[in-house]
């Protein structure tokens, strides 16, 4: 800019800058490259990706927000989407794939009406008063469901491991799921709450899927400490100590002068006499097992072992917690002020070997309010997905169990909340109707999307299930494994509600936000989007940073 012939730098040298439609052009194709990256994983008949680190490390999953991490993402506005998948995951743990497509798809349909000269502002208030009729609608449809209503729990938990290759081992996962949710689940005034932390997940490998096995109490990753101590207590008194069965050492510098071997053997023994008595306190308590979050000492061991008390130490403080939980004991700072009262109980303590490590198992416990899940598999690959998975479907029964409410998947909620916009739509008028609209067809995007995955003709699908939808059949569906819609009760696929709510919010709002933005300023050193509006391969900047997966892999269709 010139004044009086004077140049004035508002901005740095090397800073780019971006705008009006080409910077919005270039932020939608990074994020409609991002929704390609994962869109055919959806459903049951989604394919997995592998994604190789810089490290040579592999993670082979269909995952969503797994796939989105590990990717080595730098489009700012592709950063938005990977946040969105992330959200979905905290949030709901499961529906990352969909809320991702959906985002993408609003971006997609945005574009078109932009090139229509309808002003992103409009599209964003459409999509805002579309966004809450449709959540609205869901709610409508969606159906009560109790926490004693494990048949229904677990079609939760098998619906979202359909999509993962765990699901021909699906009935089993999903009864563990089912027991280990309603195990730790508290009732409140307002309904249930679920703290997964309760849940414990040990992963071994070695043996089969199958293997997997839940624990109605707690696994502890320690062996005894003493081999002289019992492999197996039945029926244990249970104490857990956050103090160190050790002698302490004085905490400023002293010296101890010792002058003839007397008292040199009075130390030794006064030393023997204090862990003589910390193992007697234990012994008076009642207790025959002890869980120490800090060391025993050697001597400690012999004087446990002895009174043939079995003893664990450096247990980690949330594996204290979850012992607390599982058997009723309190954990004591002091071991001179553990009482009878402290102690808690269980059905067996025992130690196991598992592959080639010593577990301490915990079971039997009555009303355990915390629980373990041991999980086997083949190689370490295996396990991951194993984990991710069933990470997938305790969130979604935690979900189900706390909201109270499910819908049914397959594309049913999407399709049934896609006719009820379209209606709305013409009572909206103005330019917001075509967003209206558009809303309505991203959310068909979701069963377009399964029938792509299941090799179907989208189109014929669409077809039928807009007519099937239109007569009244509201739990309509598209059925992967026949090729047809179908209705998705009789069929048992159920999600809860809040994996449905939370995409179409996040979605959303990662579409409106990205759409208001008509200036892309980049300073210096900073990952830009390269200049132009160009393609998802070019625009995304860093997501050729896969491990050899360049950025052209993720072009639209």
């Amino acid at each position: 800019m010139l004044t009086g012939q004077t140049p004035i730098l508002v901005l740095k040298e090397g800073t780019r800058r971006e705008r009006g439609k080409g910077a919005l052009s270039n932020n939608i194709a990074a994020a409609k490259a991002i929704a390609d990256a994962v869109r055919s994983t959806l459903g049951p008949r989604g394919l997995d990706k592998m994604l190789v680190d810089s490290m040579g490390d592999v993670v082979v999953t269909n995952d969503g927000v797994t796939i989105l991490k590990e990717m080595d993402v730098e489009h700012p506005a592709a950063k938005m989407l990977v946040e969105v998948a992330k959200t979905q995951d905290q949030e709901a743990g499961d529906g990352t794939t969909t809320a991702v497509v959906l985002a993408g798809e609003l971006l997609k349909r945005a574009e078109t009406l932009v090139e229509q000269n309808i002003h992103p502002t409009l599209i964003s208030q459409g999509y805002r008063l579309a966004s809450q009729k449709a959540l609205e609608v869901l709610q409508k449809i969606s159906e009560p469901v109790e926490v004693t209503d494990t048949a229904t729990l677990k079609r939760v938990a098998i619906t979202s491991m359909a999509s993962k290759s765990v699901s021909y081992n699906r009935e089993k996962l999903g009864d563990i799921a089912v027991k280990a949710i309603t195990a730790v689940a508290e009732k409140t005034e307002k309904g249930y709450y679920v703290d997964l932390d309760n849940i414990q997940l040990i992963k071994k490998q070695g043996g089969s899927m199958t293997d997997t096995e839940l624990i109605e109490g707690v696994i502890v990753d320690k062996e005894k400490v003493h081999t002289a101590m019992p492999n197996r207590v039945a029926s244990p008194k249970i104490a857990l100590l956050d103090a160190a069965l050790e002698i302490k050492k004085t905490e400023i510098d002293a010296k101890i002068e010792i002058n003839d071997p007397d008292q040199l053997n009075a130390f030794l023994q006064e030393e023997e006499n204090m862990l003589k008595r910390m193992v007697e306190q234990v012994k008076k308590s009642g207790a025959n097992v002890v869980f120490c979050q800090k060391g025993i000492d050697d001597l400690a061991q012999h004087y446990l072992a002895k009174e043939g008390i079995y003893g664990v130490r450096r247990v980690k403080k949330s594996d204290m917690e979850k012992l607390a939980k599982a058997t009723g004991a309190n954990i004591v700072s002091k071991v001179s002020e553990l009482t009878a009262d402290d102690v808690g109980v269980a059905g067996l303590v025992e130690e196991r070997k598992i592959g080639e490590d010593s577990l301490t198992f915990v079971t039997g416990c009555v009303k355990a309010k915390a629980v373990s899940i041991l999980m086997r598999g083949g190689t370490e690959h295996v396990l991951d997905e194993i984990e991710r998975s069933l990470d997938d479907a305790l969130n979604v029964v935690a979900v189900a169990v706390e909201d109270g409410r499910v819908v049914y998947g397959g594309g049913a909620a999407a399709s049934e909340l896609a006719l009820h916009l379209r209606d709305e739509a013409a009572k909206v008028g103005g330019r917001e109707q075509l967003a209206f609209e558009s809303f309505a067809e991203a959310l068909e995007t979701i069963p377009r999307t399964l029938a792509e995955n299941a090799g179907l003709d989208p189109i014929d699908i669409l077809i039928e299930l807009r007519k099937t939808h239109k007569a009244g059949q509201k739990h309509a569906g598209v059925n992967v494994q026949l090729g047809k819609v179908d209705d998705m009760k009789a069929l048992f696929v159920v999600e809860p509600i809040r994996v449905g709510r939370q995409a179409i919010e996040s979605a959303t709002d990662a579409a409106v936000m990205i759409l208001r933005i008509d200036d892309v300023i980049a300073s210096k050193g900073s990952p830009a989007p390269p200049g132009g509006a160009g393609g998802p391969g070019g625009g995304m900047g860093g997501m050729g940073g896969m491990g050899g997966m360049g950025g052209g892999d993720f072009g639209e269709d």
